[in-house]
């Protein structure tokens, strides 16, 4: 493995545990009931957020280059009415983190530049951008989780934010 190769996975590894780091930490004061909140007569609730993100990392980073064979329902990432528990939902996540930081320490020099053509990825022609714009789907969804945490409080669900400033001091360390 090349130096550049080297340092493209562990920041791409970097990043994502980063990311991952801050949408645990966001969740781990909500309750079962809380992650199913949907706070606006729009939009989803953290935990379909999740289910999408899981489903998101699963499929294009699982399937299409690890060959995990997951099959993706995405309509029923932002549908499913079954309410699972918020630790099945968090295991699931921090999974799919996994699998792509242990898929992104596989790459070799020339896979950067495969051709990708997952479903639904038009934009990324290449696994470098595969990665990149994974990366960038699931900062934009742990912003929205943010607004759906603050609201939450501003309609008078208590939220223990305590836990969360002490797992985010945590990780910081």
């Amino acid at each position: 493995m090349t130096p550049l190769t080297s340092t493209v996975a562990a920041d791409f590894a970097s990043y994502y545990q980063d990311a991952a780091k801050k949408i645990l930490a966001l969740v781990a004061p909500l309750s079962d009931d809380q992650i199913w909140t949907k706070p606006y007569l729009y939009g989803n609730s953290i935990g379909h957020l999740l289910l999408h993100l899981t489903g998101n990392l699963g499929y294009y980073v699982g399937t299409e280059i690890a060959g995990t064979g997951y099959v993706r329902n995405r309509p029923l990432e932002f549908t499913d009415a079954s309410r699972a528990p918020k630790s099945l939902l968090v295991r699931n996540f921090a999974d799919a983190i996994g699998l792509v930081v242990a898929e992104l320490h596989k790459q070799k020099e020339s896979d950067w530049s495969l051709p990708y053509s997952g479903k639904g990825m038009d934009m990324a022609n290449d696994r470098f951008r595969l990665f990149l714009h994974c990366h960038g789907h699931l900062c934009h969804h742990y912003g929205q989780m943010m607004y759906l945490v603050k609201e939450m409080e501003r309609q008078g669900l208590r939220v223990d934010r305590s836990k969360f400033r002490a797992k985010r001091t945590a990780l910081r360390q």
